[in-house]
């Protein structure tokens, strides 16, 4: 994804931001992935600063960034507030978004870090908002990635057994269903923690409607990636968050989801696809 400056931008953008912003004093760039064009802090004389996302043209990062803005009322409180959200339809289609900026740090996830509680309470939160008109994550798994894998990668496979993880899989969709709203890709930088100890949760650019214990076990995999035995890492995810409400058969139908999702798509994240699929292999104690 191309990467623009300020100074880079088409008027018709610099003149949508403006319009918004006010007078700016100062332009911080930054860099946030490969989700955005365009990001930056707006530092400003007599108002609070704001962070501006932008992406040009139709694509899945302009549907992610809507997504955002969208949630913004719904994940109030959690989630950093919207101040405007600004479709440019000129020579290419730009959409910008400012919210709050929220100056403060990642959370560490590391076993003993004090940030886990507020890792925790943030969870918390997000699972008590009702999300009835968000596309439900249930809608969104309809794809069988372990056949898929069988058929262009079937090293992966190993010594597994196919018809046991397409049985596992087939039960997923059904089985993340529920009435209230997930984040889905939360990990250590999606958590910001300010100086005074609150926690705002950012990157809403693939909001579900979900079970309630959804967001805590891709958390579990986080954790798990940050230092955590699997046990242990289920162990804090039964005690501190809504975990507990799903069933042994709904967490394993998850994992092995998640891990043929995460390893077919694994060209940019393989180290994520390894760990999820070496936390199916503990759930299911098959071979690594």
């Amino acid at each position: 994804m191309k990467k623009y400056g300020w100074g880079e931008l088409p008027e018709s953008v610099h003149n949508g931001v403006r319009e918004h912003v006010g007078d700016i004093v100062r332009c911080e760039e930054i860099e946030v992935g490969q989700s955005s064009n365009f990001a930056a802090v707006f530092h400003r004389n007599d108002a609070a600063s704001l962070f501006v996302k932008g992406v040009e043209g139709i694509s899945p990062p302009m549907r992610w960034l809507r997504n955002e803005a969208e949630l913004g009322g719904l994940a109030a409180g959690i989630a950093p507030a919207v101040h405007f959200a600004e479709d440019i339809k000129d020579l290419d289609h730009w959409l910008v978004v400012g919210f709050d900026y929220v100056s403060g740090r990642r959370a560490a996830l590391a076993p003993e870090s004090a940030d886990l509680p507020l890792v925790a309470a943030a969870l918390a939160r997000i699972g008590e908002i009702p999300a009835p008109d968000i596309k439900s994550l249930a809608h969104r798994w309809d794809m069988l990635w372990w056949e898929r894998l069988a058929q262009e990668r079937p090293e992966v496979l190993g010594s597994w057994d196919l018809d046991e993880l397409t049985a596992w899989e087939q039960k997923a969709a059904g089985m993340v269903h529920g009435e209230t709203l997930a984040h889905t890709d939360l990990h250590a930088d999606q958590f910001i923690i300010t100086a005074s100890g609150d926690v705002r949760v950012i990157d809403w650019g693939w909001p579900a409607q979900a079970a309630a214990w959804v967001d805590a076990a891709f958390m579990v995999l986080r954790l798990i990636g940050a230092g955590h035995r699997a046990a242990d890492a289920e162990i804090w995810a039964r005690t501190h968050t809504r975990w507990s409400e799903a069933t042994e058969e709904e967490i394993t139908a998850f994992a092995v989801y998640v891990a043929g999702l995460w390893t077919y798509k694994a060209a940019a994240t393989p180290r994520l696809a390894r760990l999820a699929r070496e936390y199916v292999g503990w759930r299911l104690r098959l071979p690594l």
